[in-house]
């Protein structure tokens, strides 16, 4: 993919940071639990957190129909980012403090999924994105559900990652500072479920639910 790299998503500050392989662009977008929609609406420049999914080479997001901002987005240009925070870097000077990180941008235009049946796949996509397993489980979306939710696909035609890992790179001059430097890790982790009140008392926890695998399921998307 390194030849088809388009100026616009071509890594400039940090160059070595850019990587441009298909496949470290999706497992990114896989891992990351949401993303940014970047779009401009009667104007004005908008940015809009929401859940994605990847299917294939496109990302789909979705949305209230009734939501003017996300409306806007149809059949314009988008730009689509997604960030996991690996670490703190801690250096000895505070100039050269940092994170380590990997990120994705995709550029493209915002198509309107109108037909009902890519609707529900690329809906049932997102649950199991956050959550594997809840899809088969919970209700299927009933027709009034999809038909009062805008879903839409971005190809990732024009896209790159940028990636910072290891320790703080600390000017030579500053190495001897007796300051502590390094790296804090960091991961998300998922706590004990907490019932609905409202729920029957006895539905038991389902498997997929329990902490451990919800954590490893973020961790296998890596």
């Amino acid at each position: 993919m390194e030849g088809a790299v388009s100026a616009r998503v071509r890594v400039r500050r940090h160059a070595d940071r850019g990587v441009y392989e298909q496949a470290v662009i999706e497992q990114i977008l896989d891992e990351a639990y949401i993303c940014h929609v970047g779009f401009v609406a009667d104007g004005q420049p908008m940015v809009l957190p929401t859940v994605h999914v990847r299917v294939g080479a496109a990302v789909y997001l979705h949305g209230a129909v009734a939501n003017a901002m996300f409306a806007a987005a149809v059949d314009h240009s988008v730009c689509v980012t997604a960030t996991i925070i690996d670490g703190l870097v801690m250096a000895r000077s505070v100039y050269d403090h940092s994170m380590n990180y990997r990120s994705v941008v995709v550029l493209g235009v915002a198509e309107d999924v109108t037909d009902p049946d890519e609707k529900r796949m690329a809906l049932r996509a997102l649950v199991e994105h956050v959550v594997a397993g809840r899809s088969r489980e919970a209700r299927e979306p009933s027709d009034s559900d999809v038909r009062s939710t805008r879903v839409l696909r971005v190809a990732i035609s024009e896209a790159s990652a940028k990636i910072r890992s290891g320790p703080p790179k600390d000017a030579a001059e500053n190495l001897a500072l007796p300051i502590w430097a390094g790296v804090v890790p960091l991961r998300l982790v998922a706590g004990d479920p907490v019932p609905d009140e409202l729920m029957a008392r006895d539905i038991p926890l389902p498997e997929y639910l329990e902490p451990e695998r919800v954590t490893a399921r973020g961790a296998s998307r890596n």
